[in-house]
């Protein structure tokens, strides 16, 4: 009989106490353990079964579990009868700053401040142990959620001092989820004041702390050394890219195709591989998310799990206020196609704005994307950085981006549907009515906010317009911008799937001293479709020129009229 799915359950002791289904992923326990590494930094995407691991590893090194054999057995890690005697010997600090998502400075540190104070409240034995002195005692009693920043940046230190007079051994500390407050930081606008709070923090509880043994901590991006982890030179930095516990987050093919075997499922493996295969980790190629098969040996329905679990705001607000350059990228990944770009893992959220190498690092780092070849140093240019050829991680993948795309428009959505029914149906009067009324309401949205709207580049504006267009006539067109046709470029040419007519669409923005009125400006932009000959693409293909639409679109701001 199939072992219950426990949706949403990340306790190691409950999975196991409730038998239900559980990947044995405790060979990680012995990989890190003999790599001897003080402290690991290891990325992954969310919903990776970094908060599950990080329980297993408490929950076997945890003098709180010495005794609990029984949460192990069977597993890989028994096996070994030195592992046996390891289990439940170690003083451990675990945290999490998974819910640290707070809008502002002073909310962050707050929470923080619970978390440390919880931390506290779990070890408040320490205050009958003989070991610490009534200075130590009464430092103790001094976290609080109240407590000075000086005070917190040291607490994760002194109760490591603690626990190591108490047990006469020095102490493990997983933090899970560490860079979940940077995210917010970067999103909500105090990125520098966090930086320097996390900085003193890190600093004293994992590089200068001498009661520490090891250490692990988890997030989905590395973020950069020079921000928070410029003292910290102890530090094992695992990201996607590392072959270092390559299988050990998410699940391998043989993994998921055995479950679906338990499941009496074995016919739905192809289904399976198609939505949910595609994640890569160091050289181990075929990783599965989690969260997504788990849902789906619960359901046994293929949809979108991973990719809509959780918040995507940062990777929409950095795509959709991206550069026209990063748009057309888009298109390319929403289509299917890769891209080739440079990536830096070392993530600087302070300088994503109008960087795509941060952007695509980000995405990367995110699961969004996959690598599919790499291409190293040039051994003659040594100045040269390592390109990347990424594409959309899996079908799931996009299924969440064009939702995402959609999701741009949703404020206009009827307005929207309007033009892209009066596009179909040649209504020139309504596409420039509805078209209108779209750029006055999501034109700023576009900008990155640092310049005002009407200055903002309306090439960010109309390529996330043509994305919308690629997600929403997908099933009738092939959408396609910045092409070669004839003897130029046209912005975007709608290819019929079927029998509609061909379209192509001219963007221009008004040159004020040639142009005095947008008719002028639609007036250049169709002379220009004429004179470059772009409808050549669409007569190659046996479309009669009849049947090909040609507008101008001239732009003026947020004005916008279409000819």
């Amino acid at each position: 009989m199939a072992r219950t799915v426990g949706i949403g359950l990340q306790s190691f002791e409950k999975i196991q106490e409730l038998h239900c289904f559980y990947v044995d992923k405790t060979k990680f326990i012995k990989e890190w353990w003999e790599n001897k590494d003080e402290v690991t930094l290891i990325t992954r995407p969310r919903r990776f079964g970094k908060t599950l691991n990080m329980s297993m590893v408490e929950q076997f090194f945890s003098v709180k579990y010495a005794g609990r054999g029984e949460l192990f057995q069977g597993l890989s890690v028994w096996e070994n009868e030195k592992y046996r005697k390891l289990q439940g010997t170690y003083p451990v600090i675990s945290l999490s700053f998974a819910a640290v998502k707070e809008k502002d400075y002073e909310s962050t540190v707050q929470r923080i401040n619970q978390i440390l104070t919880d931390l506290y409240y779990e070890n408040s034995f320490l205050l009958e142990s003989d070991r610490l002195l009534p200075e130590e005692k009464e430092d103790f009693c001094q976290i609080s959620t109240g407590m000075s920043e000086v005070t917190a940046t040291m607490a994760l230190h002194r109760l490591s001092r603690y626990l190591h007079k108490h047990y006469s051994k020095r102490v493990i500390i997983l933090l899970d989820e560490y860079d979940t407050p940077m995210q917010e930081a970067y999103v909500n606008g105090y990125w520098e004041e966090l930086v320097s709070f996390t900085r003193s923090m890190f600093n004293t509880a994992f590089k200068t702390n001498p009661y520490l043994d090891r250490a692990i901590m988890t997030g989905i991006t590395r973020v950069s050394r020079e921000s928070i982890f410029s003292d910290l030179n102890n530090l094992k930095i695992v990201t996607t890219t590392s072959n270092e516990y390559a299988d050990c987050f998410g699940f391998t093919e043989e993994e998921v195709f055995a479950a679906l075997d338990e499941y009496g499922r074995s016919d739905r493996k192809q289904e399976v591989k198609n939505w949910y295969d595609g994640f890569t980790f160091g050289k181990q190629t075929d990783i599965y998310n989690p969260w997504s098969i788990l849902n789906y040996l619960d359901t046994g329905k293929a949809t979108a799990y991973w990719a809509n679990s959780s918040s995507n705001s940062l990777v929409g607000k950095l795509v959709r206020e991206g550069s026209a350059d990063i748009k057309q990228e888009f298109e390319e990944l929403i289509f299917g196609r890769p891209i080739r770009a440079s990536i830096d893992e070392q993530i600087v959220y302070g300088e994503l704005d109008g960087s795509e190498e941060g952007i695509w690092s980000l995405l990367l780092a995110g699961g969004y994307l996959k690598v599919l070849r790499y291409e190293g140093f040039d051994e003659v240019d040594e100045d040269m950085d390592p390109v990347y050829e990424l594409c959309l991680t899996n079908r799931e993948v996009r299924q969440m981006f064009r939702t995402m795309v959609k999701g741009w428009f949703r404020k206009t959505r009827r307005e929207y549907n309007g033009f892209i029914k009066a596009l179909l149906e040649d209504d020139l009067k309504a596409m420039n009515y509805y078209m209108n009324q779209v750029a006055l309401t999501t034109f700023s949205s576009f900008d990155t906010g640092n310049k005002p709207s009407e200055a903002a580049e309306p090439e960010r504006f109309y390529h996330g317009f043509v994305l919308g267009l690629l997600v929403e006539l997908a099933d009738r067109y092939a959408v396609i911008s910045n092409r070669e046709s004839g003897f130029g470029r046209y912005d975007v040419m709608l290819d019929p799937k079927k029998g509609d007519d061909g379209i192509i669409l001219e963007f221009k923005v008004q040159d004020a001293e040639d142009e005095k009125e947008l008719m002028d400006t639609v007036k250049a932009a169709l002379k220009q479709i004429e004179e470059q000959k772009y409808e050549t693409a669409l007569t190659a293909k046996g479309i009669p020129k009849e049947k090909i639409r040609k507008y101008g679109f001239a732009f003026c701001g947020r004005k916008v009229l279409i000819g």
